[in-house]
């Protein structure tokens, strides 16, 4: 029967570490018709057995590479799919500016295919997993969502200001088409069962989960990149938000794709607050009473100095205020890491 497909909504990416959080948030809050697609570049697939044992049943999911343009439309044919979270994208920093080409192709391609599918199937809800990145080094912080954009720091920021240049363009050129792009932060952290977290697959870039396997002893050090910014204490300064937060913002968002003024609207997703690298291996190390090994090393290409979020906007439009803290992620990723597949 039509009616049992009535909000069937399409969670790109839905094995990997935001888009497995959201899946939860989604049954949490009402949504019952979830599909997942994932190509496991940067997930595995017993997300979905993790998923289980927390909502109490298996996630309908389908392996597809959104990139190529045949699969994705094969995967709207196929499906009764009446919108799309899209989080499926490469996302590394560092490894992007290794490997340009291959983060425009990936990121890019999967994109405009997917508007293509929703263009030709008629799905005209859309949320667009997006990132601080596209506002380079702000002249001013804490950025808002009318901060400008400034000039990509990495091939990564580059396909996040491109992606949501993109998607503003279809909605002028559709008026039926809704999106809401989602500028978040520094995701960091894991669901509070420790069974839902990020997923190590190569080469980690992201601070927390690092920290989370030098105490584990699955690395000799952690190194913190630069300690001469212009900062408190010399490293970076970003803002780090709870996944589980991230999570729901996503939900909130797709609900409120029916409400909005226009058909595109932007929010930043964070705290609303700034801590520096040194900062969290402080508050990692007290929180877990742990020790860890680091050292300072030189600056890292693409790192932007600091930055952290006006999250006024989310807060008065989407009803949206993060619930957790910096403790909060640290001990939760802590947990993570004692249970989760990359502790050994």
């Amino acid at each position: 029967m039509v009616v049992q497909y009535l909000r069937m909504i399409l969670v790109s990416g839905g094995a990997g570490y935001i888009g497995s959080n959201t899946i939860i948030a989604l049954d949490e809050m009402g949504f019952q018709d979830v599909l997942s697609v994932d190509n496991f570049l940067n997930s595995k697939a017993d997300s979905y057995d993790r998923l289980e044992k927390i909502i109490g049943k298996r996630v309908s999911s389908v392996e597809c590479d959104l990139a190529d343009r045949n699969s994705c439309l094969e995967l709207f044919e196929n499906h009764k799919i009446t919108g799309v979270i899209h989080f499926a994208a490469l996302k590394s920093v560092p490894e992007s500016v290794e490997k340009p080409t291959l983060y425009y192709r990936n990121n890019l391609d999967s994109l405009i295919n997917l508007l293509e599918a929703c263009k030709t199937h008629q799905v005209n809800k859309f949320i667009f997993s997006s990132s601080c990145t596209v506002y380079g080094n702000p002249e001013e912080i804490p950025v808002s969502e009318e901060s400008p954009f400034a000039k990509a720091e990495s091939p990564y920021g580059l396909t996040k200001q491109l992606g949501e240049m993109i998607i503003e363009n279809f909605c002028t050129l559709n008026l039926e088409f809704n999106a809401i792009s989602l500028r978040y932060f520094n995701p960091a952290g894991a669901h509070y069962s420790g069974q839902i977290g990020e997923t190590i697959t190569g080469r980690p870039s992201s601070l927390v989960p690092i920290l989370a396997q030098q105490a584990a002893g699955l690395r000799e050090k952690v190194v913190v990149f630069g300690d001469d910014y212009d900062t408190i204490d010399g490293s970076c300064i970003r803002d780090y938000i709870h996944v589980s937060d991230v999570a729901e913002a996503h939900v909130l968002a797709f609900d409120h794709l029916d409400k909005m003024d226009s058909n595109y609207d932007v929010f930043n997703l964070g705290s609303g607050n700034g801590n520096s690298t040194l900062e969290v291996v402080k508050s990692f190390e007290n929180a877990n009473a742990l020790k860890l090994n680091y050292e300072i090393g030189p600056r890292r290409g693409g790192d932007v100095e600091k930055i952290y979020a006006s999250n006024t906007k989310a807060e008065k439009v989407l009803g949206w205020k993060p619930k957790r803290n910096l403790n909060d992620i640290v001990t939760s990723a802590w947990k993570w890491q004692q249970n989760s597949p990359d502790r050994s």
